[in-house]
Order: C-alpha cells, then sequence, then structure tokens
C-alpha cells in the first residue's frame, strides 16, 4: 500500500440549480444537481448535489457530495467525495476528500483528499492524494 498523488480534469456536463431560500437583504440560498466527466488519474462520471450560499452577486460557498462511477489509477468501482469550497468573479476552488468507507469494488478501502480548482476554459484541475488499502 502506496500514497499516490493523482491529478486530472473535470469537465461539467449538466447544471441544474433553483433557490430554496431568497429573501431581499438576506443571502440567497440554493442547490445544485451537477455532473461531471473526469479525466487523468480518476476517469468517470461524477453526479453531484451542492448547497450554496450566496452573501452578494459574485460571491458563494458551497458544501456538497459527488458520487462517481469510473477507475482511479485503473481500478474500477464508485466512491463519494465531500467537498467544501468557494465561487468568486467566475471561478470555483474547492477542498474534497472520499467519504471513509464510500469506496466499491476495486475502490473498497480508499481513503484521499485533494481539491480542484476552476479554469479558464470552463473546465477543472483536480488532485487527489490517495491509498487504497
Amino acid at each position: 500500500m502506496s500514497t499516490k498523488q493523482g491529478k486530472g480534469t473535470y469537465q461539467i456536463t449538466g447544471w441544474d440549480e433553483k433557490p430554496y431560500a431568497e429573501r431581499k437583504g438576506e443571502a440567497k440560498l440554493t442547490q445544485a444537481h451537477v455532473t461531471n466527466t473526469f479525466s487523468g488519474d480518476v476517469e468517470g462520471e461524477g453526479k453531484a448535489e451542492y448547497l450554496m450560499a450566496y452573501p452578494s452577486d459574485t460571491y458563494a460557498t458551497f458544501v456538497g457530495h459527488q458520487y462517481v462511477s469510473g477507475s482511479v489509477d485503473g481500478r474500477k468501482g464508485t466512491f463519494v467525495l465531500q467537498a467544501v469550497g468557494s465561487f468568486e468573479k467566475g471561478k470555483a476552488k474547492a477542498d474534497w476528500f472520499v467519504v471513509p468507507g464510500s469506496g466499491t469494488q476495486e475502490l473498497e478501502g480508499l481513503e484521499g483528499s485533494g481539491g480542484y480548482s476552476s479554469t479558464s476554459d470552463g473546465g477543472s484541475e483536480f488532485t487527489l492524494k490517495f491509498t487504497i488499502r
């Protein structure tokens, strides 16, 4: 068992965001259903649910979970990432970690953490430092 530093890109393929609390003079709260495609050391499809808070029109914070189906370093299975991040001036950045015990099939025992930041082309670059026990 060794720790590896994975990296790659992901592209948002679907975004459906709706407010659930919105009052004049208060932070707007929304929920977003998001789909992604991962490429690199993580390959596959992601489905995420984010809860977002917009204290202004140009800044938001978010928390969420993303279910990933595909492979990590060539090993197939599924796992869940938990993310905490922010969105400012059109760019998102977040830290994430693999939810303990969420790995299946060849990814059973997956542990890891990392994050992502959006790029100028609308995609994101990610890192995932991981081990598979």
